[in-house]
């Protein structure tokens, strides 16, 4: 009885462990997208425009590639005037190689983006595209 007993614990502490385990935590999350523009871009419409395109672009890795709650990429790209990705490369990293590369690769097939505004004064413009896993609400 005592053997049935020291297993039966153990058992119930295996069960615990895998529900607090750091794949059962992340279940527990979401991806969340940010886009940042430099300031003078004062066109909101321009600004839903390129954050559509990367938001339909974006493929989540699996479970393995999750990083931690809390944690993000942040992928720094510049935009020139007739929409052409110059340079796309990950200024901030995740702790997972899996979601940073998956953020670089949303950044770089959704372009091109489409021309910038004409009001906007400058040739290129900086635009950073945070993805981050955040506890679901």
């Amino acid at each position: 009885m005592e053997i049935l007993l020291r297993n039966g614990r153990l058992a119930l502490a295996a069960v615990l462990t895998l529900a607090l385990s750091p794949m059962a935590l992340a279940a527990a999350g979401s991806p969340r997208l940010q886009a940042f523009f430099q300031q003078d871009l004062t066109s909101a419409d321009y600004q839903q425009k390129v954050y559509s395109r990367v938001a339909g672009k974006w493929r989540q890795p699996g479970a393995k590639g999750t990083p931690g709650l809390g944690k993000k990429t942040v992928v720094r790209a510049v935009i020139g005037r007739d929409g052409k990705l110059l340079s796309a490369d990950v200024s901030t990293e995740s702790g997972s190689k899996t979601w940073d590369a998956a953020a670089l690769s949303a950044v770089k097939k959704a372009a091109p983006f489409p021309p910038l505004p004409a009001s906007f004064p400058g040739a290129t413009l900086d635009a950073h595209f945070h993805v981050a896993w955040v506890a679901a609400p």
